[in-house]
């Protein structure tokens, strides 16, 4: 490059995550006049980030933090364990965050309203701090063997006639005594057995254990909300399914691997 010539452009694709729309579409616009952004994709929720990096790789993602259900902290710390994470900037309001963000690997953090030079300076950071090496293929471990499909089909009885219910269509089970209620689009089957005993078979199957009383199809999670209570809840397209505290974390990090292996289909039409 001669002397006094421009650097060449790069061409960066960017993640912006808000829960407040017109904030994300003025971080959205901002994003996309800056001459390094090529592409800007967004999200108005953590769920829906994360079907965005199930579905490419980003250079950048730009987060806000006081989200409900996976705030912007916790979803941050989620990408940088990926193995390709991309460059973290987090937009807020609070100043409060800055620490753990910089704790968990954040490049910058922005305090709303966004200026265009503030942006322009954490582009150039995330620029600067240039794209993680690919992957050398020779080094990828073998797939695991896939474990074996246990209960793929269940019968349930009604009224004395037998009914066969793929796993495929319960979007959730809920316990009732030594029954299960198997919750589907299509209504309510009940069957014969511990929800204990249906974890066991469907674990692997991507069911998660998000309550003592039920039993969610991780395919199935539209998005994560917070109730009236401040407790969380998983929704699904036929309904909310609570989710304890004890179990909070563990469907988080279970989503953010799902996402990673492509296998987030946030419910099935």
């Amino acid at each position: 490059m001669t002397a006094g010539a421009p650097r060449p452009r790069a061409q960066l694709r960017v993640l912006a995550v808000d829960d407040v729309l017109p904030a994300l579409e003025e971080l959205a616009r901002l994003l996309r006049d800056a001459p390094d952004v090529a592409e800007v994709v967004t999200a108005h929720e953590p769920i829906g980030a994360l079907k965005s990096i199930q579905a490419g790789r980003f250079d950048a993602v730009f987060l806000d933090i006081s989200m409900p259900g996976l705030d912007g902290l916790e979803l941050g710390s989620l990408l940088a364990r990926l193995s390709e994470p991309p460059a973290i900037v987090f937009v807020t309001a609070h100043e409060r965050h800055a620490v753990a963000a910089y704790r968990i690997g954040a490049v910058d953090y922005l305090l709303k309203p966004v200026r265009a030079e503030h942006l322009a300076a954490a582009l150039d950071k995330v620029v600067r701090m240039g794209g993680p090496a690919p992957a050398d293929p020779a080094r990828v471990p073998p797939p695991a063997p896939a474990p074996p499909d246990t209960m793929p089909v269940l019968p349930v009885e009604n009224a004395g006639r037998t009914r066969y219910v793929r796993r495929s269509e319960v979007l959730f089970a809920e316990a009732n005594g030594d029954y299960v209620r198997l919750h589907t689009r299509s209504g309510v089957h009940l069957l014969r057995m511990p929800l204990s005993r249906l974890e066991e078979y469907w674990s692997e199957a991507g069911f998660s254990r998000v309550h003592r009383g039920y039993l969610v199809s991780l395919d199935a999670v539209r998005e994560l909300r917070s109730d009236t209570a401040g407790g969380l809840l998983a929704h699904t397209d036929i309904g909310d399914v609570p989710v304890s505290r004890r179990h909070a974390r563990e469907l988080r990090e279970q989503l953010m691997a799902a996402a990673r292996r492509g296998e987030l289909g946030g419910g099935r039409p």
